[in-house]
């Protein structure tokens, strides 16, 4: 078990590593062709973010780990909308645009709202068909949402490892290296948390659905813990509410098709009480959001006790 222990910590480090540079060099590479700067954020930041979580969640879902799967996704968003949040107000209170109270969190929540809905009754094929045309439907819609702003606002994407710098001129192959390499980092080191984790909570006697909603959710949520915290260093608070909002909107819609592809004949559901939780969740953060327009340290704390409230009740799941 030690062995399998040690596997997870690596498959976790090589996933953030991993991430990390992809969404750092999908991001380049998308500047280096000419891309809107709009569609760059909106699909890299909002995706590529995300993508250990599709990968995890799938790989767990072939397998026959339904419960990891569920798990990770349903803790992800959880995590996502109250500690990650909670952090980001308590570095500095978080402004939130008009905008994005009238369009982008109500389509966040509508998203969480679905993917609920759809897992409580169970994710097959037939659910996972909604799922991917809700989420191409989101995902033209941010993008139109997007170009009817400023122009000339791009979301910037700077890790804090590989991405504090520009790219040399001449060096032109090196985003699609970076970009691929990631992504192949990111696909092994899924890989070895998926299988490692199922092992250890074998050992251990420990329902898979804990697993995913604990080590493997908060493994696959480190890349949107990154550039939250950059984000709001910068003062970018749009960027985090985006990131946040929108790592659940993808996670829920594209997540939860990934799962019901991936799923071999069975339909793939979650406990009530993790579903409720999340719904919650998704719910006090949008209120909060819409009641003051701003999210204060003293939400920020708030947030962060909630999360820490309903540990004891997920973990008994």
């Amino acid at each position: 078990m030690v062995v399998d222990i040690l596997l997870a910590g690596a498959g976790l480090a090589l996933l953030t590593w991993a991430a990390d540079h992809l969404v750092v060099g999908s991001s380049r590479l998308a500047g280096r062709l000419r891309i809107s700067p709009v569609v760059v954020g909106v699909v890299v930041i909002g995706l590529g973010t995300s993508t250990p979580e599709f990968l995890v969640s799938g790989l767990a879902a072939a397998r026959g780990e339904t419960g990891l799967a569920v798990g990770n996704i349903v803790g992800s968003n959880i995590l996502n909308l109250s500690l990650l949040l909670g952090v980001a107000a308590v570095i500095a209170p978080v402004p939130v645009a008009a905008s994005v109270i009238r369009r982008e969190v109500p389509l966040a929540v509508a998203g969480v709202l679905l993917f609920a809905l759809l897992v409580l009754a169970g994710l097959d094929a037939r659910s996972a068909v909604v799922l991917a045309v809700a989420c191409a439907a989101a995902l033209w819609l941010l993008i139109r949402w997007a170009r009817s702003g400023r122009p000339d606002q791009g979301l910037t994407v700077e890790a804090g490892g590989p991405g504090g710098d520009r790219p040399a001129p001449g060096r032109w192959w090196a985003e699609p290296v970076r970009a691929l390499l990631g992504l192949a980092g990111v696909l092994l080191g899924a890989q070895l948390l998926v299988v490692s984790a199922s092992s250890v909570a074998a050992a251990l006697g420990v329902s898979p659905v804990v697993i995913g909603f604990t080590l493997v959710a908060i493994g696959t949520s480190l890349p949107e813990l990154v550039t939250t915290v950059q984000a709001q260093r910068r003062g970018e608070s749009d960027l985090v509410i985006g990131n946040l909002f929108g790592s659940n909107l993808f996670n829920s819609l594209a997540g939860g098709a990934v799962i019901g592809f991936a799923d071999g004949g069975t339909a793939a559901r979650g406990g009530p009480a993790l579903v409720a939780v999340m719904v919650l969740g998704a719910l006090l953060a949008g209120a909060l959001i819409f009641g003051g327009r701003s999210l204060t340290r003293r939400h920020g704390v708030l947030l962060g006790l909630a999360y820490l409230a309903t540990v004891p009740l997920l973990l008994s799941a």
